[in-house]
This record gives structure tokens, C-alpha cells and sequence, in this order.
């Protein structure tokens, strides 16, 4: 027992050389046997060396292992409460909310002002309703970017998103030694070419140029792809070094020797993760150093510029936590990873939209993209809403691997109906449709008098239907801003400019020329194709059955038109655009083809004469004099205006 117990210590000092240096991997396995050889009977010694067992699996995200070892420290009654925090932290990254959200309460009772801890208890409720209603995202593991070891951080290569490279610990890295740090490999960055069918090829490292027998990886690109930027971890455990960012300029098909980007030889803070902005003019970049918010942050110094002086990027995107692994999207919204911000557990991957040059507007792009896991270093293809992204889900040792994201399109389609107004469908109209997304188009009409067109969510339209001796006639449009597919259908009845148009529900009380109520949405319509049209005038014209003397018929029906008449003119129609013209009965309605499948006791060309209704049974009588009762305006000029 003795010697086990001297042995122990042995490992513990060991371990804690190792813990100082960041060989994690190492320290781990040394914890491991000290814990193993302390005695039951220890149990401040066992919480001691368990809790430091879970740091040293935490540094290197091996969650489950992690959570353990607290779990342990726990039952051996550690005495600091921190150990609650880093539990709950194990169990929101391995998708364990309920004991997350309970650990975290424990440990608020003793620090009830920490921001972490109060924004990961409030992720415990916020992931799991994000995960019951997930977005619309696809997310599949690239079975051709991986390996049995750690796979991350994807970033293309080029334009067109042929090329894409990534760091791996694969067996490929160069060098033959087990980095302390992760018990794997040092990483290198690898390069995967996709071929003329669209079909990626098997990865090759990169000879020479970045790669070196250090860790290299988190690589990004000027916006021409002729210069790479990537992070360097020299870890020589006689004169280990903070991790710096260099860069490597391409010649051709090669890479050149990297050199540092900036001079971090005055400082000894951590430099990592770098991202050039879309216009190439900042390099954003992670780092520990003394400004920040907390853990680590996003800054941002000029391509060319130095470390000292770097701006933060504020509260905005950074918090208590860390936010690492920055990207942009050629429109400029800037992505990274953060635990810091409520989201599903470990790091999770954040939109950050520019609303000014130092102001963002940060969301979460939520399950499925974010799992509980580690989620982090994503790329997109181009300016489509597709491309790469790296997470350590559902593996046990927290290896992580790259994984391909899809947004289905959504599609938002107008379908419209041209056709004239009480007639039929007018295969030669043209509809001309012009949005604030850039929209200006130009839309034919199929034979049916439809026609379609595309639209964007969110976006506002003006179509304006057309055709040849026909009122032009508007609608306006804004689709909904969902992202589930739309269809929007909007009718287009044009007024002929050659032929009396009937006012449909234009109602008058009886035996006078008031209007009624009911009338006002047929006027106010009326109203709109009037200023629509600004260039037509138009005769009010209204009509009477044969019932009653042509006189007072003549007299009524003219009222009746000068009352409409003074409508438009109070809802602002010009005058001299407006003529009233009282027909009595003067003017019997001429059956239409429509009229004529509607009603099968008339014939199209038929006129509705007292003769001919007379003849008829009572029933049809009434159905024609309502015929002949109507409203209806006639285009006199269609040049209103032109010439003044």
C-alpha cells in the first residue's frame, strides 16, 4: 500500500508537469493511474485527482470521459463548487439537459451572479426546443473528408468551390510523435479536389509550404485564393509557444514556405483562427489577450498590421466565453463558434449580420447545423446557402469530423390570370413584374391567360398586366418571409378600351340615384384603375329596365351616373376626366358569350329588348331586367394628358 501510494504521487507530479505544459492527452493518462492508485479511504485526495482528471479530459473535449471524472469528484465531496459548473458544462455538451440544468442550479446557489452559468442553464430549455422544431437545414457526415482521428475546419479554395482543404491528425500528418496535447498526431492541412462529375476525391496532404511537424490547421484565404492564412502551435515541451497565425502565398499549383503574418514577438498571448474579410482589408483573428470580454475573443487588426493596437470586436459578439473559429459568407456576414452564447451545448456555430461598421446582429443557426456537441469552422460554397462545417457529435472521443450542410431552396412562385374583365382569358397580354430585390422583368402569357413567376421571400413586388386595347391593371405583392414554400395567386381583369365595361355591385336605393354603402369597394376600385391609367377619360354611363316612362328612366339613370360620377371626383379623379351619361333604356344590353353559358335561355349578340323580354316567362323576365339595370363606364381618350 505504501509503495502504491508513493506511486500515485508519482503520477500526480508528473501529471501536473504535464497539465502546465497543455499536453492534456498526457496529463490525462497520468491522472488516470494516480486516481487509480489512491485509496478509497482518500477522499479528498480522489476528489482532487478526479476533478483534475475531468480538467484534462474537458481541455481536450472528451465530454463523456469528462463527466465521469467530475461525477466522481463530486461523490469524493470536492470542495470547490466550480465542479458543478464543469459537470453541468459535460453533460449540456453531451445533450444531458435535465442533469445539466440541475447541476446548474447546485452551483448557482453558491455563484449566483455567473454569466456563464445563468446563459447555460438558460441553453438547457433553449436546446431542447430547438431540437423538437429543427430548422430546415440538411446535415450529413462526409464520409470522404474523414479519417479515425480528427478531421476540422474546412475552407475553400477557390472561386468556384472545387477545392476545398482541411486540417486533419490523420496517420498522413508528417512527423512520427503523439502530440501531449491530444494524444494524436499534429495536424496538417490536407487538400480535396472535387472532379468534372462533381464527385470529391480522396484528400493528400499538402507537401511542404504551411505544413510543418507542428500543429497546422484553422486555414483561410485572401479573396483572390492567393494567399493562405492559418494558425501554427509550436509544441516543443522544453519552449512551448503561444499559437500564432501565419501565411503562405501560392505560386501556381504550390504553396510557398509560411511565414508569420503579423509580430507577435513582443507578447505572450495567443493568436489563432484567422479570417480575412470579403473585401481583404482585416484579418479577424482569435486570441486570449488582456481587453477582451472573457475566455477568448474575436479582434481584428488591417491585413499587414500588428497584433498590438488589434480592435475587439465588442459585446456584440463576444461574451464571458469563448469566441473562436471565424468565417465569412461573400456578403459579409460573419460566422464563428462560441459557448458563450445560449445555445445547444459545447460550441455552437453564430450568424452575425453587420448593421454598422462596429454593430452586429448575432443568431443562432440551431439544430441541426448546432448539436450538443462541438460545432465550428464552417465555410460556404460561393453565394449559395451550402458547404462544410466541422463538429465532434456522436463521437465518444471527441474526435471531430467535417460534415456537409444544405438549405433547401425555398420556393415563393406567383401564378396569375390575365384575362378580360366579364370575358375570357387573353393569351396576348404581357404582365410586367419589378420588385426591391432587383426584380425587372418582362412575363409572357400562356394560352390559358396564365403565367408564373419566381419571388423571393420578404421581398415587394409591382405587377402591371397589359394588352392591346385593353386598361392596364396593377397589383402589389410582398411575400411572406417563411421559410416554407409559397404560392401566390393574383388575378389580372382587364377593361376593355373599345367596349362598355360593367361596375360590378354598384347599388342605388330604390327609385333614387343615392348610393348605397355597399358600393364603395366597386368605386374604390374603380378609383385605383383610374389612377393606374392616368392618361384615359371615361363616360359614367347608367341604365334602366323598359318599366316606368322614358323620361323619368332618362332622368333617374342621369342622376344616378352624375352621383357616381361626383364619387371619383371626391377621391380625387379630375374632372374633365369624367363625363355622366343617363341611357334610361335607350340602350339594352347586348348579350356576351359569357352571358350566354351562364344564362342558356340567351344567345351571344342577342340585345335585351322589351320586345324579346316580354316573351318570356316571368322568371327569365326579372333575370334580364337585371341585366339592363346596370352601371357601366366606357373609355373615351386614351391620351389624356400627353400633350398639355
Amino acid at each position: 500500500m505504501l509503495l502504491t501510494g508513493c506511486g500515485a504521487e508519482l503520477q500526480v507530479r508528473k501529471a501536473e508537469q504535464s497539465y502546465a505544459l497543455g499536453e492534456y492527452s498526457t496529463a490525462a493518462a497520468l491522472y488516470k493511474k494516480a486516481y487509480s492508485g489512491t485509496k478509497s479511504q482518500d477522499k479528498q485526495l480522489r476528489a482532487e485527482r478526479a476533478f483534475m482528471l475531468g480538467e484534462c479530459y474537458r481541455h481536450i473535449s472528451s465530454y463523456s470521459k469528462a463527466q465521469a471524472a467530475y461525477q466522481n469528484a463530486v461523490r469524493y465531496k470536492y470542495q470547490d463548487s466550480i465542479v458543478y459548473r464543469y459537470l453541468a458544462d459535460m453533460m449540456l455538451a453531451s445533450g444531458n439537459y435535465k442533469n445539466a440544468a440541475k447541476n446548474y442550479e447546485i452551483y448557482l446557489k453558491h455563484a449566483p451572479s455567473d454569466r456563464l452559468a445563468l446563459t447555460r442553464l438558460e441553453s438547457c430549455t433553449q436546446a431542447q426546443e430547438w431540437k423538437d422544431s429543427p430548422t430546415r437545414f440538411t446535415v450529413k457526415k462526409e464520409t470522404v473528408f474523414n479519417s479515425r482521428m480528427s478531421d476540422y475546419s474546412p475552407a475553400f479554395g477557390n472561386s468556384d468551390g472545387t477545392v476545398l482543404y482541411f486540417s486533419s491528425t490523420r496517420d498522413d500528418a508528417m512527423g512520427d510523435e503523439l502530440n501531449g496535447i491530444s494524444g494524436m498526431k499534429s495536424s496538417d492541412i490536407f487538400r480535396a479536389v472535387q472532379d468534372e462529375n462533381g464527385k470529391w476525391q480522396k484528400p493528400e496532404k499538402i507537401e511542404g509550404g504551411p505544413n510543418s511537424e507542428y500543429e497546422d490547421g484553422a486555414c483561410s484565404f485572401s479573396p483572390d485564393f492567393t494567399t493562405m492564412y492559418f494558425t501554427r502551435c509550436e509544441t516543443d515541451p522544453q519552449f512551448p509557444r503561444p499559437a500564432t497565425i501565419m501565411k503562405s502565398a501560392r505560386s501556381e499549383a504550390s504553396w510557398g514556405q509560411a511565414s508569420t503574418a503579423s509580430d507577435a514577438s513582443d507578447t505572450l498571448y495567443s493568436y489563432a483562427h484567422p479570417a480575412i474579410s470579403p473585401d481583404g482589408k482585416w484579418i479577424y483573428f482569435v486570441s486570449d489577450m488582456d481587453g477582451g470580454f472573457g475566455g477568448k475573443d474575436i479582434w481584428r487588426i488591417p491585413v499587414g498590421g500588428r497584433f498590438i493596437g488589434a480592435e475587439n470586436l465588442g459585446p456584440d459578439i463576444n461574451t464571458p466565453g469563448d469566441e473562436m473559429f471565424p468565417s465569412f459568407r461573400q456578403d459579409g456576414e460573419l460566422y464563428f463558434s462560441s459557448d458563450g452564447w445560449p445555445g445547444m451545448g459545447g460550441l455552437d456555430i453564430f450568424c452575425a449580420t453587420p448593421t454598422s461598421d462596429t454593430t452586429w446582429t448575432v443568431s443562432n443557426m440551431k439544430y441541426p447545423v448546432n448539436s450538443y456537441a462541438d460545432d465550428f469552422g464552417i465555410t460556404f460554397q460561393g453565394a449559395y446557402t451550402r458547404g462544410f462545417f466541422s463538429s465532434n457529435r456522436n463521437d465518444g472521443r471527441g474526435r471531430d469530423h467535417i460534415f456537409s450542410f444544405y438549405l433547401p431552396e425555398t420556393i415563393h412562385n406567383i401564378t396569375g390570370w390575365v384575362y378580360e374583365k366579364d370575358g375570357y382569358e387573353l393569351p396576348d397580354a404581357i404582365v410586367y413584374l419589378v420588385g426591391d430585390d432587383g426584380t425587372n422583368q418582362k412575363l409572357g402569357v400562356r394560352n390559358d391567360g396564365s403565367f408564373t413567376a419566381r419571388v423571393q421571400p420578404g421581398a415587394s413586388y409591382l405587377l402591371l398586366g397589359t394588352a392591346k386595347g385593353f386598361m392596364n391593371f396593377k397589383q402589389e405583392l410582398t411575400a411572406d418571409s417563411t421559410d416554407e414554400d409559397r404560392e401566390y395567386v393574383l388575378q389580372f381583369p382587364l377593361s376593355s378600351a373599345t367596349r362598355p365595361v360593367l361596375i360590378d355591385n354598384i347599388f342605388f336605393d330604390f327609385d333614387k340615384a343615392t348610393l348605397r354603402p355597399e358600393s364603395t369597394s366597386a368605386l374604390d376600385e374603380l378609383v385605383s384603375l383610374l389612377n393606374d391609367n392616368p392618361n384615359v377619360t371615361i363616360e359614367l354611363g347608367a341604365h334602366c329596365d323598359y318599366k316606368g316612362q322614358d323620361a323619368y328612366n332618362e332622368r333617374l339613370s342621369q342622376a344616378r351616373a352624375e352621383n357616381v360620377v361626383e364619387y371619383l371626383k371626391d377621391h380625387g379623379i379630375a374632372a374633365d376626366r369624367l363625363t355622366a351619361k343617363g341611357y334610361g333604356e335607350s340602350a339594352p344590353k347586348t348579350v356576351t358569350r359569357k352571358m350566354a353559358e351562364q344564362h342558356s335561355f340567351l344567345t351571344e349578340g342577342q340585345r335585351l329588348t322589351e320586345s324579346f323580354i316580354t316573351k318570356l316567362p316571368e322568371e327569365q323576365q326579372e333575370i334580364c331586367n337585371q341585366l339592363n339595370r346596370r352601371t357601366e363606364f366606357r373609355v373615351l381618350r386614351t391620351t389624356y394628358g400627353l400633350y398639355n
